[in-house]
């Protein structure tokens, strides 16, 4: 399936200005074509006019059958023959003769026809010119017709007073010269205009839509804000004067501004209750720490005890030892993530992230027996250069490693890399191969814990640094399983390090990589 290409829209502005121009320009449009068939109306009318009182004129001139040069024709009256040697018609004898006049009678069969040329002189008329006009009814009606050579000419056809044909017409080509460079002037006059008034309803579009543009970049800085945790200062709003009930620009800067205000109110009610969680679990887990220690000593004490014991009294300490340690570490962890939410300051001291990994490995390594360890530290040769089973003495490593030096808190920083290595004993079946490496830049060390483990499950990769996130989604744990804040306190600590965790759960492998900035 094709993809379509997003379209590309445009800015207010841009349809602001561009619906202001096609109105602008249908109304000229519109103006336009009303006034030039206005004007071309008014022209004919007044070439009709003319026409009218030299076709009265030609109708009511004296003829003569004698008329100089004029060529009798036995043809019927009814399919008159042009005369090509028709002397000038009397009616074009006369002084006041428009240039173009053309003339044509019609006596006893023989025509006569001609017009004035520029220069005044009369020119006859062709048999085909002469025809199309003897065409013309004498019904006294002004018309236009088209005469081969000469153009198109309003013509109107009457009845002389001696009962003849008569034909009078005179040219348009002044009146179409005369529209024709009214539109010249109309167009172009538009295309100013349109282009004038596109610059002003930009600068004006532009300066009516400046307050939004406030508007606008006001909510853009309160989404860069981090709201999603911790005490948020909400300090952005929009100006006064961008806040107008009466403008529509304004409304929405009164909007934004009010829903600030909820949004601040909200974001401060959950910082406080924040707050007063943080600080419950804090005091409950410190308040904890001692009646769980006091309970794990009266264990161990009645274990110890010089009298007989019963057995069942032996192995119910021993259990109360056991979910004492366990309950005593959570309650440690879950003071330290208080402790790091409360934003207190870490040891800030230079540590070697492989001397760290050297000490983390081999501890999983005599923990978990059953899995493959091994550790490739910076300047080490590649992976083939190194073994992938334990020595008796521990994890396979190479030697002369490069040290590897980050600014932060050694005892958080060995619980990062505890608490990875545990996570990936516990999470792995027996016989998979985890690798720890470390690596440093000038300005980053890095490492990363592998595994080709069964992965991560897709629901859990999203969540997977939440706190109590479990592999197990059942409720009940066995001894020595996952509290479900081992990543919640990775996460935590490289965070309040400056630095960032990242996972690749792909099916066959798992990785975290931890980059922390450089000492």
């Amino acid at each position: 399936m094709t993809g379509h290409a997003p379209r590309t829209r445009w800015t207010l502005r841009r349809r602001i200005v561009a619906v202001l121009i096609l109105l602008l320009a249908a109304f000229a449009g519109t103006m336009g074509v009303a006034s030039t068939l206005a004007l071309r109306g008014s022209l004919v009318g007044q070439l009709d006019t003319r026409l009218v009182s030299a076709s009265e004129r030609a109708a009511h001139a004296p003829t003569r059958a004698d008329f100089p040069g004029a060529v009798g024709s036995d043809a019927q009256p009814t399919e008159p023959t042009p005369s090509a040697s028709a002397a000038r018609p009397f009616s074009l004898r006369g002084p006041g003769q428009d240039v173009g006049t053309l003339n044509l009678d019609v006596t006893d069969g023989v025509v006569n026809a001609g017009y004035l040329d520029d220069n005044g002189d009369f020119q006859r008329l062709t048999d085909a010119q002469a025809t199309t006009l003897a065409a013309t009814p004498a019904d006294g009606v002004p018309r236009t017709v088209a005469i081969d050579g000469l153009g198109s000419y309003r013509v109107i056809g009457a009845t002389s007073t001696a009962g003849t044909l008569v034909v009078t017409g005179l040219p348009t080509a002044a009146a179409t010269a005369t529209v024709a460079k009214y539109v010249a002037v109309e167009v172009g006059v538009a295309v100013v205009g349109l282009a004038l008034a596109g610059l002003a309803g930009t600068v004006l579009v532009r300066r009516e839509l400046r307050p939004l543009n406030r508007v606008a970049a006001t909510a853009t800085r309160v989404a860069e804000l981090p709201l999603d945790r911790g005490e948020v200062l909400l300090a952005e709003r929009v100006p006064d004067e961008d806040t107008d009930p009466g403008t529509e620009v304004g409304q929405v800067g009164a909007a934004l501004n009010q829903m600030l205000g909820h949004i601040e109110q909200a974001l401060a009610a959950r910082h406080e209750s924040e707050t007063q969680v943080r600080q419950f679990v804090a005091d409950a887990s410190h308040e904890l720490r001692t009646p769980l220690a006091s309970i794990r000593g009266y264990a161990e004490l009645v274990r110890r005890l010089p009298e007989p014991v019963p057995d069942t009294a032996v192995h119910a300490m021993a259990r109360v030892e056991s979910e004492t340690k366990r309950m005593t570490g959570l309650v440690e962890d879950m003071l330290l993530l208080a402790r790091l939410d409360a934003g207190r300051d870490l040891d800030r001291v230079e540590v070697d992230l492989s001397s760290l990994a050297i000490d983390a490995v081999a501890d999983a390594h005599a923990a978990g027996p059953d899995h493959l360890w091994r550790l490739e530290l910076d300047g080490q040769g590649s992976d083939g250069d190194e073994s992938d089973q334990p020595d008796d003495d521990g994890p396979s490593s190479g030697a002369g490693s490069a040290p590897t030096l980050a600014l932060g808190d050694e005892a958080r920083l060995r619980q990062v890399l505890a608490n990875l290595l545990t996570n990936a004993r516990i999470h792995t079946p027996p016989g998979t191969t985890v690798v720890v490496s470390v690596r440093a830049t000038d300005d980053v060390v890095t490492f990363r814990v592998q595994d080709d483990g069964p992965g991560i499950p897709e629901p859990l990769r999203s969540r997977l640094f939440q706190r109590f996130t479990r592999g197990d989604a059942s409720r009940n744990r066995a001894a020595g399983s996952s509290t479900g804040l081992g990543l919640a306190i990775v996460h935590a600590v490289v965070t309040a390090h400056g630095g960032t965790i990242e996972v690749d759960g792909t099916p066959g492998q798992t990785s975290f990589t931890v980059s922390l900035p450089a000492a």
